[in-house]
């Protein structure tokens, strides 16, 4: 299967967030000021403007809060797909992610919303991963 679109570096805002990918690591920022949590990766938190954020680690467990499935797509990264679910998973930290939940026998089916999910990871030809989740 071909990747996934990749982003192009160097990237300030979310290098970090892609380079922890490698490594199969989930990075999200919280304002050390404020304790608010952000993502997606950013040079600032958009509730107030501060740069104070620190990279944590997620620990990958989640619960689907909506999704969709897609049963046609001609992009060439996703057209061997067949159906597949793209979802927002809400991570126990306190983010939402747009992501995709995947090993699943059918995901008209097996995905639902309120589904417990945790992290796993695509594999990409240049190293880095990127981060799906599946049925606890």
């Amino acid at each position: 299967m071909p990747d996934r679109p990749q982003p192009r570096f160097p990237e300030p805002d979310t290098q970090p967030f892609w380079e922890a990918t490698k490594e199969r690591r989930l990075l999200y920022q919280v304002d050390r000021d404020t304790g608010d949590v952000v993502f997606f990766p950013r040079r600032h938190n958009p509730k107030n403007g501060s740069s104070n954020l620190e990279w944590r680690e997620s620990k990958g467990l989640g619960t689907v809060y909506t999704f969709s499935v897609v049963r046609l797509n001609r992009h060439p990264s996703f057209a061997e797909l067949g159906p597949y679910a793209v979802a927002y998973v809400d991570l126990d930290e306190g983010f939402r992610m747009l992501t995709n939940v995947v090993n699943v026998a059918d995901p008209t089916k097996d995905v639902y919303i309120g589904q417990r999910v945790k992290l796993t990871w695509l594999e990409q030809s240049t190293g880095l991963a990127i981060p799906v989740f599946e049925p606890v």
